[in-house]
């Protein structure tokens, strides 16, 4: 998959998941992209986990079941996200 296709199945992503997890995330556009694409990787990891057994970095693809699967990990990231900052005010 390409940069492109990643940068909108990030974006699209994104916006998806902080619209459907609850409370306020904060951040802009460049933000919102960054945390779809990496839930985009942690939902195809966790997908081809879950499908063959093993473990390989993989992402989501630009289709309904990808999107679907990277706005999962998208609402993964953004749970590991607030654990990570609230951690770190303490």
């Amino acid at each position: 998959m390409n940069i492109i296709t990643w940068i909108i199945l990030g974006l699209l992503a994104g916006v998806i998941a902080k619209s459907i997890y609850p409370g306020y995330q904060g951040g802009g556009m460049i933000s919102t992209m960054i945390l779809g694409i990496v839930g985009a990787f942690i939902g195809g990891t966790l997908f081809t986990l879950i499908r063959t057994g093993t473990l390989q970095l993989t992402s989501a693809s630009l289709s309904i079941p990808g999107v679907v699967v990277a706005v999962i990990g998208a609402i993964i990231a953004i749970y590991l996200w607030g654990l990570w900052q609230r951690s770190s005010r303490v």
